[in-house]
């Protein structure tokens, strides 16, 4: 038990399915209050609240489409409206949307794929920073991505795109907010069992990556909560800002 996240607010986008579902669950282990969000995955996300609430956390379920700029900030005021405040805010919501090649990027795909991965986590990042400030202070977690690093594997070269603007501002909103006493940080997840690849990646391409990983396997979604409680506690994290941590599996060591 991490006692300092006991009683902690903290909303976490895109947790009703794969690694934010696996952290809001181990947010809720540790007696934090978790606004479990969702777009479609209403079912999904009950379950996740169910299981935080069986294992001693409190938890509400939010749902809204983060490709909205207003949808991020209802999330923020409601979980602030419905809990209290807000301590810990993980932009974890995001996605691929489809592998393709650079030859077939339209407009339409490029605003997509920017809107469900950049424009969302600042929104979001926006709204919470605001409550955070008046409050005294916070935790703001992104989710990046080891193909910030690399640039993606096959069609995947908008997404890692997205991520490297994720990476970079974790690092800009770090030096900004600090003032305010709210630290920024990030995770960067490597090759993960979980919904994402199972609808992007095939067979033979997971045990491609997995040749180039030396721990010679995929990791699983709750090997990347630790990270997240970790960065989210200012007892084990407090001089810590503007930093990502990569949970891969040996994969990319900076």
């Amino acid at each position: 038990m991490i006692e300092d996240l006991k009683n902690k607010v903290v909303l976490i986008t895109g947790s009703s399915t794969g690694i934010g579902a696996a952290v809001a669950k181990a947010f809720g282990a540790n007696g934090a209050k978790v606004a479990v969000h969702y777009n479609s995955s209403k079912s999904e996300a009950e379950e996740v609240a169910s299981e935080i609430e069986a294992s001693g956390g409190q938890a509400i379920t939010l749902q809204g489409d983060v490709t909205d700029s207003d949808v991020c900030a209802r999330l923020v005021d409601d979980t602030v409206a419905r809990m209290g405040r807000i301590d810990v805010l993980v932009n974890n919501a995001g996605g691929l949307i489809k592998r393709i090649p650079i030859a077939e990027i339209s407009e339409d795909m490029f605003d997509r794929v920017v809107a469900l991965n950049q424009r969302s986590a600042l929104m979001c990042t926006r709204a919470a920073a605001g409550h955070m400030r008046n409050s005294g202070g916070g935790a703001i977690i992104n989710v990046t991505s080891i193909a910030a690093r690399h640039g993606g594997a096959t069609g995947a070269v908008l997404y890692a795109g997205t991520k490297g603007f994720i990476s970079t501002i974790t690092r800009g909103f770090a030096k900004e907010l600090v003032k305010d006493n709210i630290r920024v940080n990030a995770v960067s997840p490597g090759v993960i069992n979980t919904p994402f690849h199972e609808r992007f990646s095939t067979p033979e391409m997971l045990e491609g990556f997995k040749a180039t990983i030396p721990m010679n396997r995929l990791g699983e979604a709750d090997e990347c909560a630790g990270a997240f409680l970790f960065l989210a506690s200012e007892k084990m994290s407090g001089y810590i800002t503007g930093q990502i941590i990569e949970v891969n599996g040996g994969q990319y060591m900076p």
